[in-house]
Parts: structure tokens; C-alpha cells; sequence
């Protein structure tokens, strides 16, 4: 076998394991868009108990789904909030919680099954080991978070803690992140990374932003707070509303005050808006790379659809299909942000941005 037919090998392989990597990331996104709607359905507590292999099967019989019912009888949701609801509801939001939960057994077994083939393989290189095991090892701990999350809700509370949302969402988009991240590694072949530039700096500084920006998005969404001060540009008649720092002590403001965290979302928004435009700016006038062009604008186009859907979900005061749609809107960003840092920080220009 010559060296040619060596590298053309080595090259599909790559190309295989890059297209699991990004499915992976496509089913991590389907997981946060179901994770949104169980959420939004006032799910997420009906099954009160985790179970990670016996709960995979659902309830079977009548026998079966009033055991579960009654579970469910015991927490403050029902009792607080869902007193004298019929098993037929009950079973509309188990069904959301089941599978949702389910779910992400499939996207365990997604990254598993793919990764044992390959490895037995011999495509996974010594090298590249050690990343994807991490991003194994992140995919168990999202499971552990998620229970951690609903464990939250199941006794004085009546709904999950916004602190463990913003937690088990956080998770589930660094999962996202390194998925693509090494998924553009495996498919692109690059190997050397050009040297840090202040364009590549901002790009960086752009994913986590949006990073941060998404988990307040995890605060609003925990505490409600999208269906309060729906006007805008103003909030409650103005820009800078009176009452942001009410509650002592003063850091309980930044993530339990309804009014700071809308507040806190807003200006995030605004922010990572004139980054982004200024980025682009820079980027079209010294960046000669196609590529990194392309996904600059890429990330632009999310940005712009994402503020639109922001502003209109926040008038309607968060209807569900706004609300999911600006959620999947904040991976979309976060996607274009982690490509566009990665064309840059592996492609070959005369100048860099």
C-alpha cells in the first residue's frame, strides 16, 4: 500500500468520524429543542423518580400509569398548582418528561455505539483519544445534571430551580460546542493553527458570550420572566427601569429579580450585537480568507434573525412556538460563532481579521 492510498484512508476515516461528530451535534440540538418545549408544557416534574435504565420503559398499563400518577400526587406542582388533574392530562406532560429523558439515552448511544466501531477500528487515533472521551464523559454528567435539575422541583418548590436550568442547559451547548468543534477538526484535516490575532481573539470572545448570553436566556426562562415588561425598546416605560437592584442582598438581583434578569438578557443582547457588527466590519476589511468571510456573515444573519425573534417573542409575552424558536436561534448563533473561530484559528490568509 503506497503513502497516497495511506492518506486516502486516513481521509474517509476522518470525513466518517467527522459526520458522527456532527450528528451528534445535530442530536444535541433536537435534545435542547425538546428540552425547551418540556419546559414550556410544564412538564418536567411529572416523573419523580430517575431511573436510568428501568425508566426507559414507560408505563404499559392502567396499573402502571396510576402507580406513576400517584407519584406525582405527592409533590407540590400537583398540589399547588395541578390539584384534580385527570390521568389524561397527566399523561399529555409524562409523555413530554418520557421523552425527553429517552432522548437522551439515544443520544447517548449515538455517541457510544459509532465510538466503540470506530476504536475497534483503529480510526480514532492515540492523540484525538482523550477529546472524545471528555466529550463522553460531559454527555454522562448532562444526565446527572438533568436529574439534579428536576430533583429541585419535587419538594417545597413548584417548579425547577432557574440556578440548575441555566446549568443543565449550559451543559447541553458545551456539549454542542465541542461536538462541532471537533466534528470541523476531523472534516477539515487542519493540523496547524495560525498564530492568535486580534480577530481571532474577538471570535473567541464572541462564543462566550453568547455562551453567557444564552444561560441568562436559561434565567428568564426559569424565573418566567418573559412574560413580564413585554414592552420595547422600553421596560415598564423605560430604558433603565427603577427597581433593578430591590432585593438584598444585592446579587440576589442578577438571577432572582424578574426585572434584572429581563433587564440583564436585554443588554447582553445589545452587546453581542455591536461585537458582532464590528467584528464583521473588521473582518471584510482585512480578512482575505472566502471562508472566514462567508461564515462572518453567517454568524451575522443568525445574530439579526435572533434579535428579531427576541424582541417579537418578548411582545407576545413568550407563546411557545416564539419561545422554542428563539431557543433553537441561540444554538444557531452559537453554531456560527464556534465555526467562524474555528475557520479562523485553522486557515491559511495573507492577513487576519
Amino acid at each position: 500500500m503506497n503513502s497516497q492510498t495511506q492518506i486516502d484512508i486516513a481521509h474517509r476515516a476522518d470525513r466518517q468520524i467527522a459526520i458522527w461528530l456532527f450528528t451528534l451535534a445535530g442530536f444535541v440540538v433536537l435534545m435542547v429543542l425538546v428540552g425547551g418545549l418540556t419546559r414550556l408544557t410544564d412538564s418536567g416534574l411529572s416523573i419523580t423518580e430517575w431511573a436510568p435504565i428501568r425508566g426507559a420503559i414507560p408505563p404499559l398499563s392502567q396499573a402502571d400509569w396510576m402507580s406513576e400518577f400517584n407519584k406525582y400526587r405527592q409533590i407540590s406542582e400537583y398540589l399547588l398548582v395541578n390539584a384534580g388533574m385527570s390521568l389524561a392530562e397527566f399523561k399529555f406532560i409524562y409523555w413530554w418528561e418520557w421523552g425527553h429523558r429517552f432522548l437522551g439515552r439515544v443520544v447517548g448511544l449515538v455517541f457510544l455505539l459509532p465510538f466503540l466501531v470506530f476504536l475497534a477500528q483503529g480510526k480514532i487515533s492515540r492523540a484525538r483519544l482523550p477529546a472524545l472521551l471528555g466529550l463522553f464523559v460531559l454527555g454522562g454528567l448532562q444526565g446527572f445534571m438533568g436529574w439534579y435539575m428536576v430533583a429541585s422541583g419535587l419538594t417545597e418548590r413548584v417548579d425547577v430551580s432557574q440556578y440548575r436550568l441555566a446549568m443543565h442547559l449550559g451543559l447541553a451547548l458545551i456539549i454542542f460546542c465541542c461536538s462541532i468543534w471537533l466534528a470541523l477538526g476531523y472534516w477539515r484535516g487542519v493540523k496547524t493553527a495560525n498564530p492568535p490575532s486580534t480577530g481571532m481573539l474577538v471570535a473567541g470572545a464572541i462564543v462566550g458570550v453568547v455562551l453567557v448570553q444564552s444561560l441568562l436566556g436559561a434565567l428568564v426562562a426559569g424565573l418566567d420572566a418573559g412574560t413580564t415588561y413585554t414592552d420595547w425598546p422600553w421596560m415598564d416605560g423605560e430604558f433603565i427601569p427603577t427597581g433593578l437592584l430591590a432585593q438584598q442582598p444585592l446579587w440576589r438581583n442578577f438571577f432572582e429579580n424578574i426585572l434584572t434578569v429581563q433587564f440583564d438578557h436585554r443588554m447582553a443582547a445589545y452587546a453581542i450585537t455591536g461585537l458582532v457588527g464590528w467584528h464583521i466590519y473588521k473582518v471584510f476589511t482585512t480578512q482575505k480568507n472566502p471562508q472566514v468571510r462567508a461564515t462572518a456573515m453567517v454568524l451575522a444573519a443568525t445574530v439579526s434573525v435572533q434579535v428579531v425573534l427576541g424582541i417579537v417573542a418578548l411582545v407576545y409575552a413568550a407563546p411557545m412556538g416564539l419561545a422554542a424558536a428563539h431557543q433553537i436561534g441561540a444554538v444557531a448563533v452559537l453554531g456560527a460563532a464556534v465555526t467562524h473561530l474555528h475557520l479562523l484559528r485553522f486557515s491559511a490568509s495573507e492577513n487576519k481579521a
